[in-house]
């Protein structure tokens, strides 16, 4: 059956807009229009109408926001669906907040799904449109108000009919609650993800349905802010089941009283895709564990070339393998940092810790280190001095793999001839550490992003690097139940600090520093 829906497809990538296309034509939608440049898109929505909108996040002209907002307010009842990956979520979550967005779908995407919502979508705009045109007859018919009244009426009987059919088909659990946070309606998903009836939840609070009850009280029902609260978990009343959601929450003012309005929460179940996300960190981790082994096969079978047990080799046959050995090394620490990360964020790694001169282990760091800060004439300046009666408790060779990067980090981005400052003290019984160094700095903007996997340097400039260290880093310190963090300004230099709190054993009651 073909549909007359209108619908406009926008995706820097010519290979999606006609895939697009091709599943649309095979579900009978007729009318749909491709677009590669969002600038040819506006342009042709200025003389042609559509009824859904569908537009990628990430592209190079214009990303996705700007486009469906240009849109919006060319066609504000038309329905939006922004195509986003897994990482663009809370730039999704802002779009239907700000943009006004019906739905943001995650890529890639279930065709059956993409079908659904492009038909929920197009319902949506139908009743919006529907709707309006009902209030402007209302108004241009008001002297047959009585007879339009009871016509309209039975409208909007029927559209809240079908409002609520979408609500109570809907997969996600919602839920409206008052001011005090008593559930005044809940929909069948909602019955499902408790195990109780709707009649039970509305002799319920919302404060006792919800694992993090202070985390949901305050910041919605007392600040009132629109929120989105991920990792948490709501228990099954039937089973003591504990399904992993995220909770989208919003207030619902009143015009009269503010104490009678009311919020909503949008519950989504999320255990499908945490499997998912378990499933595929389980597969890079096998596929990283098995790299391994020809790396280090690799690895020795040069050594055997370079030391001459194959043989005498020239020098330019010394130079390559050299080279290939290097490469070789860069790849194994690269698999064995991915294994660390995995085994932290799966809670495989266990800490072992024990006892240990913290200043010894950051001499040796640093010694490592120092061949490569003097190949850039660098000077490390030691602010610090040894203190043989305090011991700290950690895991030494976690604690070495966090200062050896961070050590590594200054040297990399410190000039040449620049100077770069350890410095490391006990107060009581916690342990400070800190390295500066005078390089550039980077904006107190970007702060907070490199602590993120993958993160790989600023706005303005990226880093060839995996991204990696200091997320790993930040993984172990906090494995410590320590803080680690960066202070840092555009032109000022940075400095790494760590925290480990009573970690210090046999410490002196007086404070000591450097």
């Amino acid at each position: 059956m073909p549909f007359s829906y209108k619908i406009l497809i926008l995706d820097d990538d010519k290979l999606v807009t006609s895939s697009l296309k091709s599943l649309l034509m095979l579900e009978g939608f007729t009318d749909v229009v491709l677009f590669n440049n969002p600038y040819d898109a506006v342009k042709y929505l200025q003389n042609n109408s559509r009824d859904v909108i569908i537009s990628d996040f990430m592209m190079p002209e214009m990303n996705g926001l700007e486009f469906l907002s240009a849109a919006k307010k060319l066609y504000p009842n038309a329905a939006m669906i922004l195509l986003t990956g897994y990482a663009d979520k809370e730039n999704a979550i802002k779009a239907i907040n700000e943009v006004g967005i019906y739905k943001y779908i995650e890529k890639p995407w279930d065709n059956d799904d993409l079908i659904i919502n492009i038909k929920n979508a197009y319902e949506r705009s139908f009743l919006i449109q529907r709707l309006e045109k009902t209030n402007q007859e209302l108004k241009q018919y008001s002297l047959h108000l009585e007879d339009l009244v009871k016509e309209k009426t039975a409208d909007i009987i029927k559209m809240n009919e079908r409002l609520s059919a979408v609500i109570n088909n809907c997969a996600d659990g919602i839920i409206i609650s008052s001011a005090d946070g008593n559930i005044i309606e809940a929909n069948p998903a909602c019955e499902s993800l408790w195990g109780l009836s709707e009649d039970i939840l509305k002799t319920k609070n919302v404060s006792e349905i919800f694992e993090s009850k202070e985390v949901i009280w305050y910041q919605v029902l007392q600040n009132h802010n629109e929120q989105l609260i991920r990792n948490l978990d709501v228990v099954n009343f039937v089973n003591g089941l504990k399904i992993p959601v995220e909770i989208s929450c919003a207030f619902i003012p009143s015009d009269n009283d503010e104490y009678n309005s009311n919020f909503v929460f949008v519950i989504r179940n999320v255990n499908f895709q945490k499997e998912m996300d378990r499933l595929r960190e389980d597969f890079i981790a096998t596929l990283t564990h098995d790299l391994r082994t020809p790396s280090v096969a690799a690895i020795q079978t040069l050594e055997y070339f370079l030391n001459g047990k194959l043989g005498s080799l020239s020098d330019k046959q010394i130079l390559l393998l050299s080279t290939m050995k290097k490469s070789q090394e860069d790849m194994l620490g690269l698999v064995n940092t991915l294994l660390e990360v995995y085994k932290y964020e799966a809670g495989h790694l266990k800490l072992v810790k024990t006892p240990f001169n913290f200043f010894n282990l950051l001499d040796e760091c640093i010694e490592q280190i120092q061949p490569i800060a003097q190949e850039k004439n660098q000077t490390i300046e030691k602010l610090y001095k040894d203190s043989p009666n305090r011991q700290v408790i950690a895991d030494r060779s976690e604690i070495r793999r966090v200062i050896v990067n961070l050590l590594g980090n200054a040297v990399k981005y410190t000039p040449n001839d620049g100077l770069i400052r350890v410095k490391a003290e006990i107060n009581q019984n916690d342990l400070h550490f800190s390295v500066k160094d005078n390089g550039e700095g980077i904006y107190k903007k970007d702060i907070p992003k490199l602590f993120k996997r993958f993160s790989q340097g600023t706005q303005e400039k990226r880093s060839i690097s995996t991204g990696l260290g200091l997320y790993l880093s930040k993984q172990i310190i906090d494995a410590h139940n320590g803080k680690i963090w960066l202070e840092s300004d555009k032109g000022k230099g940075s400095e790494f600090f760590f925290l480990l709190p009573d970690s210090v054993i046999d410490c002196k009651d007086e404070l000591w520093t450097a």
